[in-house]
C-alpha cells in the first residue's frame, strides 16, 4: 500500500511538473507574453522534478538521494516565488538579475540595435492574470504543493524511518 501511495505523489508531481512547463511556454509562445528572468528561472525547478522523477523510476536504489533533492529543488521553488512576489509587491527592490539582457556579448552596432528593439519585462511587472493572481502567486502555490507531496513521499518511505 505505501509503494501505490509513493507512486501516486511521483506521478503528480511529474504531471505537475509537465502542465506548469507546458502553460509557462504557452503563455509566452502562443499567447506573446514575455517572461522576467525571475519567471524563467522559475521554470528550473520543474524541469528538474521532472528528471528526477524520470530518475526514479529508472534508478530505484536512488531514491531517498532523489527524494532529498525534490525537496530541496521545491524548496529553492518556493523561495525564489517568494522572493519575485516580495519584488512585485514592492517589498523588496528589483534585483540585478531582472536586469541581464543576455549572456553574449554585444560586438556589431546591428547586435545593439536588436538589443534595444527588445523590450525587457521587469520582474516588478505582472504582465498575465490567472483568476486574478500573478503566475507568481500561482508558482509560490504550486511550490508548496510539491514541497508537501515531497515530504509525504519521504515520510511514507519505510527506509527513511530507521
Amino acid at each position: 500500500m505505501y509503494n501505490l501511495k509513493k507512486e501516486i505523489y511521483f506521478k503528480i508531481i511529474f504531471i505537475i511538473s509537465i502542465l506548469s512547463l507546458t502553460s509557462a511556454y504557452f503563455i509566452e509562445y502562443i499567447l506573446g507574453y514575455q517572461p522576467c528572468n525571475l519567471c524563467l528561472i522559475e521554470r528550473i525547478p520543474y524541469g528538474l522534478g521532472i528528471l528526477l522523477v524520470i530518475l526514479y523510476y529508472i534508478l530505484k536504489k536512488s531514491e531517498q538521494f532523489i527524494v532529498l533533492l525534490l525537496i530541496i529543488i521545491f524548496t529553492f521553488s518556493l523561495i525564489i516565488s517568494f522572493y519575485h512576489f516580495g519584488i512585485e509587491q514592492g517589498f523588496f527592490k528589483e534585483s540585478p538579475v531582472c536586469k541581464i539582457i543576455s549572456n553574449s556579448d554585444i560586438l556589431s552596432k546591428e547586435e545593439l540595435l536588436k538589443q534595444l528593439q527588445v523590450k525587457t519585462v521587469s520582474c516588478k511587472d505582472v504582465t498575465f492574470r490567472v483568476f486574478g493572481f500573478s503566475l507568481t502567486t500561482l508558482n509560490i502555490i504550486i511550490s508548496i504543493i510539491m514541497l508537501i507531496l515531497s515530504i509525504k513521499i519521504f515520510r511514507k518511505n519505510e527506509k527513511f524511518k530507521k
